[in-house]
């Protein structure tokens, strides 16, 4: 008789005592605690060698966070992803598919020329970004999945399909001229301060950890994530469990994607190439495990900080774009080799 398979326990950074308040598990793994140290050096850093300490103005600030908002959903969606072992190199691609769907029903929704949009328009508009991107996860879960293709070739293939599929509607060239209240009452728009985005986009990384940690479904990503095998004769749904994970971080690229029209008045379709690689940067920095398993939502946060402070740091000091590239990359494989040192130590 075969003996009972016990999933191997899964490993999630946040995961303390109960009663630790939020703020502490903000720092609970020694890499969150680590990345906003570095965080806030890289920030006194940059805010000193600025000219005229540019870096350190609150427009410098409220645009940084405008782009990191964006940047925290892509990674967001990567980081539940990979918990289970998913990893998606299409999340720009399907940014960009989203933002043109939301920008083609706005164009049919608003008169041409038009300054302002109600607001059931441009929840109409929202709503057709985040469910043009879930189809776009679908669409990955399915062939990674059903068909079995691995997770980074399919996603390889999809960022090409999205990109041309993109271009084909809009004939090659941006939608731009949509409602400047989309900025102002969306984009620009502030809570403390804080653009709303922002805010948005740092109440969704509390809800996902709280996700991970508390709920069943949380508990079984990390659980197909740790032992994909063990999870499927224990009786997990593991192939619609993935699915659906594909779904969710589509829908947050989606989500990406209206912030990007909302922000900007068009779409850009020929920007976002590096969004996956920011994203992944945050992710792997951040602790989460390439191999599933483990996740840290709030790592994943100061991370997006790091990778948007230094980007942005590097812009202000007039640095070429190819530059800021090659830190970008470097940092990545920084990431990747701390995650290999960090597993062996596990074994």
């Amino acid at each position: 008789m075969n003996e009972p398979v016990t999933l191997a326990q899964p490993d999630l950074d946040e995961i303390g005592p109960p009663a630790t308040p939020l703020l502490r598990r903000l720092l609970a793994s020694s890499t969150a605690g680590y990345l906003l140290a570095f965080d806030i050096l890289l920030i006194a850093f940059f805010s000193l060698v600025s000219h005229g300490h540019v870096f350190a103005s609150w427009e410098n600030a409220e645009s940084m966070m405008g782009n990191a908002a964006e940047g925290l959903l892509l990674a967001l969606g990567l980081t539940i992803m990979l918990s289970a072992g998913i990893f998606d190199l299409s999340l720009g691609a399907n940014l960009i598919l989203s933002s043109v769907a939301g920008a083609v029903l706005l164009q049919h929704l608003v008169l041409a020329g038009a300054q302002s949009v109600s607001a059931g328009d441009a929840i109409l508009a929202a709503v057709a970004c985040i469910v043009a991107g879930a189809i776009f996860g679908l669409v990955n879960g399915l062939i990674i999945t059903v068909i079995g293709v691995n997770s980074l070739i399919a996603t390889l293939g999809t960022l090409g399909i999205g990109t041309g599929i993109a271009l084909v509607v809009t004939s090659g060239s941006d939608i731009s001229g949509l409602p400047a209240s989309l900025q102002t009452d969306f984009a620009l728009k502030q809570v403390f301060r804080i653009p709303l985005p922002a805010l948005i986009a740092v109440v969704l990384t509390v809800v996902l950890w709280a996700v991970l940690k508390y709920t069943r479904y949380g508990m079984r990503t990390l659980a197909i994530g740790s032992n994909r095998a063990a999870a499927e004769y224990s009786g997990l749904r593991v192939t619609r469990h993935l699915i659906s994970l594909a779904m969710l971080g589509g829908a947050l690229a989606g989500a990406a994607g209206f912030i990007d029209i909302a922000r900007f008045g068009a779409t850009n379709t020929g920007g976002h190439t590096l969004d996956a690689l920011n994203a992944a940067t945050a992710v792997v920095i951040g602790g989460t495990a390439l191999m599933g398993g483990r996740a840290s939502m709030f790592g994943t946060l100061w991370g997006i900080v790091l990778t948007s402070v230094l980007l942005d740091g590097l812009i202000v000091l007039n640095v070429q774009s190819f530059y800021q590239q090659i830190a970008t990359g470097a940092i990545l494989i920084a990431a990747v080799a701390t995650d290999r040192i960090r597993a062996a130590r596990r074994v």
